[in-house]
């Protein structure tokens, strides 16, 4: 099921580039490699019947966020925005870099 590298991490700042939240922006919360996956705070919102779990808890229906496909979203450039991302060598460690201005992520 593998499609090839996910080049996304965890606190990236993304945009939603398909689907019902096209144009919102977030951050990464989590990657779920396995599956082509992220979640994005604030983004593919959906309702979820949850359980108490302790007494104090509370139960009922709760928003939370489902995953994306990450073809679905884009990185974000502070200079540029939305881009794709390259690499670049910078001595032994390798640079996430924008493809449209050159500048690090």
């Amino acid at each position: 099921m593998t499609e090839g590298k996910i080049k996304l991490r965890k606190d990236d700042s993304v945009e939603v580039i398909a689907g019902k939240d096209k144009g919102k922006r977030g951050k990464i919360i989590k990657v779920i490699r396995e599956k082509n996956r992220v979640i994005v705070e604030g983004a593919n919102l959906v309702k979820k019947a949850m359980k108490r779990k302790s007494q104090q808890d509370r139960g009922g229906i709760v928003e939370i966020e489902a995953s994306l496909h990450v073809s679905n979203v884009m990185i974000v450039c502070k200079k540029c925005g939305p881009t794709r991302i390259g690499f670049k060598m910078d001595g032994d460690n390798k640079q996430r870099i924008c493809k449209k201005c050159g500048e690090a992520l």
